[in-house]
């Protein structure tokens, strides 16, 4: 597995990213690092856009879910029945979601190896794993816009003016991070919110949603601050690819609201 992630992943995501150095003027990473993961996204679009309608297809049918699991809590059996059943009516599957999130996290991870391996060598480039057509540049200019320096990590205890642009970056990875998971939440009307206050409390989808809309954050300010802000940018732009995305699918009707198919016992 670990040749395979490799050869057809790590390696080719590295070597785009040095070819893409090298043909770009400027001898900028930071501009190498935003086209690669514009790319990435691009070839991923078709899985993250089948992920997000499976998102929303199922905050749809939720309430009716809720519903079954209350109905049949005493026999799980019959629960597992009635619920195969409703997923089947309704043309979905919870794990859909699933297999495009592997890939994505597939991806992840291998741009950041990559990044991280560029820059634990002091933005010195492998030239053992480049392909022959791509030419080898030596050192890399660490900085984006002559400014932000890529390689480094936050240090507070010697922060600096020149870590401020990093330290808005990783905010604004965040933020950006806080208004995609809002995005994807369900939309809570006031006859469950009624209904939940009459129970024995707050539905625990609901709970998990509240609580992922400010950990995501709160673990991306975590992971911005700790590792190279060239990992933050490329999270950065690839949250604001998917917000774009987003509201380009509920904006066509991509991702709107579909009858539920009731089910009888």
């Amino acid at each position: 597995m670990g040749f395979l992630f490799n050869e057809l992943v790590y390696r080719p995501l590295y070597n785009l990213l040095i070819f893409i150095y090298n043909v770009f003027p400027f001898s900028d990473f930071g501009i190498a690092i935003i086209l690669v993961t514009l790319i990435t996204k691009f070839i991923l679009l078709p899985l993250s856009k089948k992920q997000i309608e499976s998102q929303r297809k199922m905050q749809e049918l939720q309430p009716k879910i809720k519903e079954l699991q209350e109905k049949y809590k005493k026999d799980k059996e019959k629960q597992s029945k009635m619920l195969m059943e409703f997923y089947k009516k309704n043309k979905t599957n919870p794990f859909s979601g699933c297999l495009p999130t592997i890939f994505q996290l597939i991806f992840l991870i291998a741009i950041y190896r990559v990044l991280f391996n560029i820059s634990n060598a002091h933005l010195i480039v492998n030239g053992s794993i480049l392909y022959s057509f791509v030419s080898n540049p030596g050192q890399i200019n660490q900085y984006f816009l002559g400014i932000l320096d890529l390689s480094k990590s936050v240090n507070f205890s010697q922060f600096n003016v020149s870590m401020v642009a990093q330290s808005l970056l990783v905010v604004a990875t965040a933020i950006a991070q806080y208004f995609q998971t809002k995005m994807l939440m369900p939309t809570i009307n006031k006859n469950n919110q009624s209904k939940t206050k009459k129970g024995k409390g707050q539905d625990l989808t609901q709970m998990m949603s509240s609580q992922m809309l400010y950990l995501g954050p709160l673990l991306t300010l975590f992971i911005g601050f700790k590792f190279p802000a060239g990992l933050a940018l490329y999270w950065l732009v690839s949250t604001v690819f998917a917000i774009g995305q987003q509201m380009y699918l509920m904006k066509n009707g991509e991702t709107t609201n579909q009858k539920v198919v009731n089910i009888k016992d």
